[in-house]
């Protein structure tokens, strides 16, 4: 992955930071999983490691773009479609401060001041660019236009651990408003106009990732499953089904990096499901945990292969419309 040509560095996309979403969310998967079934230490803290030395390579490869194509990051940056994927950094950085609560705490408040600080500031440039750009158009709409959005109700998940409730209610409330409003007219863009081109059709997987982690959150800082800590984890599940039962659209796309879009929103309403579990003590859940686990293992494993094999073939960072 480091020998990347000019060429293939000038190309590689700020969406790869899904890849690292995605593994970073498996690893917590795997980190709370060991609530319901006994696993040895070492397997979480392996996968990691490993998810931390990813980061640590992608991070490198694009600072280094940064560096030597300037312009190209910038046209990256004010594309109305891959500015969408820039929020990914915090989020990745949020997820570390939830894995790192049970590790290390000072790590973990450490991960989570950058993560907010990165998402606040992407919230506001991002919708102020949206508000303004006349770039934008109704076809560029997707379930990416989430991607913003959603870090925000990440952040009382460890932010209520570390004291600071009020900040997180803030951020919370942003993002559970902001999502109802995205859905509906993301929900609009798919019924009623043309098709979503075939590279974004896997962010449908996407629908059902913000109320998913809007539950989780909502858990933290209520302390409590109520009537509407339900609504949240019942919408997540029941559009998790509508999704799946999509399947032969997804099965006739050709690979794209795109398809980690996958990945981050099984981690999600298996987290959910995890705690749901925890807070009822219902085995229908339990088994819905290990159901979950299941396709998410599947998932990660064929992605790795599939993005393996197109790094090899030089099938990705190449020149794109």
């Amino acid at each position: 992955m480091t020998k990347i040509k000019c060429n293939r560095l000038k190309n590689f996309p700020i969406s790869f930071f899904a890849v690292v979403l995605g593994l970073m969310g498996f690893t917590l998967v795997m980190q709370k999983i060991r609530i319901i079934i006994k696993l040895p230490s070492y397997l979480f803290v392996g996968l990691l490691y490993f998810t931390f030395i990813i980061f640590l390579i992608i991070s490198l490869i694009y600072i280094i773009k940064i560096i030597r194509y300037p312009k190209e990051v910038k046209a990256e940056f004010f594309h109305p479609i891959k500015i969408n994927f820039f929020p990914l950094l915090p989020k990745i950085l949020l997820i570390l401060s939830v894995i790192y609560l049970n590790i290390n705490m000072s790590y973990s408040r450490s991960f989570w001041i950058v993560g907010i600080i990165l998402q606040f500031i992407f919230s506001i440039v991002i919708l102020s660019i949206w508000i303004r750009s006349s770039n934008f158009k109704f076809h560029h709409l997707s379930p990416a236009w989430f991607i913003p959005i959603v870090g925000n109700v990440i952040v009382p998940i460890a932010g209520v651990a570390h004291g600071f409730v009020e900040i997180s209610w803030f951020f919370f409330s942003v993002g559970i408003v902001m999502w109802i409003t995205l859905f509906i007219i993301v929900f609009n863009r798919i019924i009623f106009h043309n098709p979503i081109p075939d590279k974004l059709v896997p962010t449908f997987f996407i629908l059902f990732a913000p109320p998913a982690i809007a539950f989780i959150a909502y858990i933290k800082l209520t302390g409590e499953l109520d009537s509407f800590a339900k609504i949240l984890y019942y919408i997540s599940l029941f559009l998790f089904v509508l999704i799946m039962a999509q399947f032969r659209i997804f099965s006739k796309i050709k690979f794209y990096l795109s398809w980690w879009a996958y990945s981050f929103p099984m981690d999600a309403i298996t987290v959910a499901t995890i705690l749901i579990y925890h807070e009822t003590g219902w085995l229908f859940f339990k088994i819905l945990s290990f159901f979950l686990l299941v396709i998410l293992l599947i998932i990660i494993v064929y992605l790795t292969y599939k993005t393996s094999r197109a790094i090899m073939n030089k099938e990705i960072c190449i020149e794109e419309e």
